[in-house]
């Protein structure tokens, strides 16, 4: 594994005093509204209320918009589960009929060789389980006729179980759909409400606000390598996609989320990431943030409700928010709660 060439303490405090800053000038810090280095200025009035306002209702946005990519990934797993246990049990009603026309057959055999046999005509009295419990009687049956009835009633009991998952899987599938169209209705109130208070700043204000989400700064990185070869595809992925747009539930190649934008970031180093900030932070090794390396995922706030990923010298890149295109940002812009090594 390799290193920056460049020390990286200095890059993360610098990261460090970006997070203070982002402490001490509240949500306007956090969409760059304050220089770096520039001391937080008292707040103004209404605007500055309404601006936190907005950042707040765009990371409860956010964090709607995890949920609602759990629950997507979750109905994607029971659509698939469902669909395989359906093709299952269509083999398994072919196989018991095909067991089923075998033993009619040898009833048939038995009838036309002078008359069916009583154990036969039980047999086919439709309950072939009260049938086999009835141990009396089994020793009139063939060999080759309690044969084939344990397994069509093994092959009965194996359908029956699988149908009960089956459904139990189909009523799971349901819940989750709904829980999609439930995350998905709370992202677009969130963010309706947030726009709605945007629009209805001065007009100064949202601009400064737009100008802000538009950033296109480009930090150094100059002398930072990768610690590795897929780290370093990662990387490349992350920066060819600065600058798309944030999309709520998009995973690229044209628009992201945050979490959308490390999967594919990952994938397109043939690395599978799951699909959720939450679950992305456990994909890998946590290491100290004194430690972060190029390719790193930087989970944020106490629920891990967003995520970027390191690329040196203090900077991460990440998609942030409706409006704010992927871009680089300095690792402390907000509470860090892992540091996670794919």
């Amino acid at each position: 594994m390799g290193s920056h060439r460049r020390p990286a303490p200095s890059g993360l405090d610098r990261g460090a005093r970006s997070a203070t800053l982002c402490v001490l000038s509240a949500a306007a810090a956090a969409v760059g509204l304050v220089p770096a280095g520039a001391a937080p200025s008292a707040p103004s009035a209404p605007q500055d209320d309404a601006r936190a306002e907005v950042d707040r209702l765009y990371a409860e946005a956010e964090r709607a918009t995890e949920a609602h990519n759990k629950a997507g990934e979750r109905a994607d797993t029971l659509r698939e589960k469902v669909t395989t246990a359906q093709d299952r049990l269509a083999r398994q009603q072919d196989r018991i009929n095909t067991m089923r026309d075998a033993l009619g057959s040898l009833a048939g055999a038995q009838y036309r060789s002078g008359g069916l046999d009583p154990t036969l005509a039980l047999m086919f009295s439709g309950d072939p389980d009260d049938y086999l419990d009835k141990a009396a009687v089994l020793d009139r049956i063939g060999a080759r006729q309690a044969g084939a009835l344990r397994d069509l009633r093994g092959a009965m009991r194996q359908l029956s179980q699988d149908r009960q998952e089956a459904t139990h899987d189909l009523a799971e599938l349901e819940k989750s759909r709904a829980a999609v169209a439930r995350h998905k209705r709370t992202v677009e109130q969130k963010l309706a409400e947030a726009r709605r208070l945007l629009n209805a700043l001065p007009y100064e204000e949202r601009a400064a606000y737009d100008r802000a989400s538009r950033s296109g700064r480009v930090p150094d990185l100059g002398g930072v390598v990768p610690p590795s070869a897929r780290a370093a595809a990662a990387v490349a992925a992350a920066r060819s996609a600065v600058g798309r747009p944030y999309v709520w539930g998009a995973n690229g190649p044209t628009a992201f989320d945050c979490s959308g934008l490390t999967q594919w970031s990952y994938a397109q180093a043939g690395v599978g990431l799951p699909r959720t900030s939450q679950a992305q932070a456990h994909a890998g090794r946590q290491v100290p943030l004194s430690q972060a390396q190029p390719g790193d995922l930087v989970t944020y706030r106490s629920d891990a409700s967003h995520i970027g990923m390191y690329m040196g010298n203090g900077q991460v890149v990440h998609a942030p928010y409706p409006g704010a295109p992927v871009r680089y940002d300095p690792v402390g812009m907000m509470p860090i709660s892992s540091v996670t090594r794919p």
